[in-house]
């Protein structure tokens, strides 16, 4: 497979994840840019149709409260709608690419069919558990803020209040990251070994337990990288599409500015959508064999792993030879 079977290092995970993007590219990329381009025709619409109509409404002096309502009303609907469509991209994506990537770690080939016939089953508790967790992460910073906004109400919004608050967030944001971590091997624990909502959160805090801060630091790192490889595809497109537009960017950058025209929203578009298909597959993989490595460290799970990948006389830790792809 993608990886060898022993306990692995942080530079072996993200090896991994990147190998099983090359070596199973057809499936991993037809996967992520599907839901990329799906995803950002949903965001297109909104800003060149939705937003280009309304903000030219809002801008008019002698707009009417109603109709400045029924405006900011259509924003929030079309948000809401590019939010669901996003979730649900989100949540295939992650179900899809689970499965592709726990099929490398045995180097057993897979389609995007078979991929979806064997995590559609789970698509509900996926989006249950994100939900859950959007939900404790939220009331996590709600607990937080309440002292502070509690006596800024009461007693107004002075220093000691502000001091509160601002002591009260920070609090919340510790906590909200340090759950996060707990719990960010959910999602494989309830794709690959068929949990349920409450068993994925146990299985991921029991996996981190004694592990956080390594991790932090590979998720953080594969962050770090993913997000620069987005960085990296979306800037040249941004700078053709000022370049292409001229004078309108110019505009569109000054007060009262103007919604961009279709071909600035097509041109960063496209920088979107292939910064999404590239490190899509890599954040996925990352988690995948984390969980993994995780799982071999805890539960020797490389003994039967080797099993089901067929392996002859494997003897655990023993020093595997390269690894396919990387």
């Amino acid at each position: 497979g993608v990886i060898p079977l022993r306990p692995l290092s942080i530079g072996e995970i993200l090896d991994g994840a990147i190998s099983t993007m090359r070596a199973y590219w057809r499936t991993v990329l037809g996967i992520s840019l599907t839901v990329a381009v799906l995803t950002e025709l949903c965001a297109l619409l909104l800003q060149g149709v939705l937003l280009k109509d309304t903000t030219s409404t809002l801008s008019d002096p002698d707009v009417t409260p109603a109709e400045a309502l029924r405006s900011l009303g259509s924003i929030t609907a079309g948000a809401l709608l590019v939010g669901v469509v996003s979730v649900v991209g989100t949540i295939v994506a992650t179900a899809l690419l689970t499965t592709v990537t726990s099929r490398a770690v045995l180097g057993k080939p897979i389609s995007i069919g078979e991929a979806w016939r064997e995590s559609r089953g789970q698509l509900l508790k996926l989006l249950g558990l994100l939900m859950l967790l959007a939900l404790i992460t939220g009331g996590v910073l709600v607990v937080g803020a309440l002292p502070g906004l509690v006596v800024g109400l009461v007693a107004g919004f002075d220093a000691p209040a502000v001091i509160l608050l601002v002591l009260g967030i920070l609090a919340a944001v510790v906590v909200m990251i340090w759950l996060t971590v707990r719990f960010s091997l959910a999602s494989p624990a309830l794709m690959l070994e068929r949990q349920g909502v409450w068993k994925s959160l146990s299985r991921s805090a029991k996996l981190v337990q004694g592990s956080w801060w390594r991790v932090l630091g590979v998720q953080f790192l594969a962050g770090l990288i993913a997000n620069m490889v987005s960085w990296i595809a979306v800037i040249p497109f941004t700078v053709i599409a000022f370049a292409v537009n001229g004078e309108k960017m110019t505009a569109l950058m000054g007060t009262g500015a103007q919604p961009a025209g279709w071909s600035f929203l097509l041109i960063t578009g496209i920088g979107s959508v292939i910064g999404a298909t590239l490190t899509m597959p890599v954040k996925a993989g990352v988690t995948v064999l984390l969980y993994i490595d995780q799982r071999i460290r805890r539960e020797a799970l490389d003994l039967e792993l080797a099993r089901a990948a067929g392996v002859q006389g494997y003897t655990p830790g023993a020093t595997p030879g390269p690894v396919p792809g990387s």
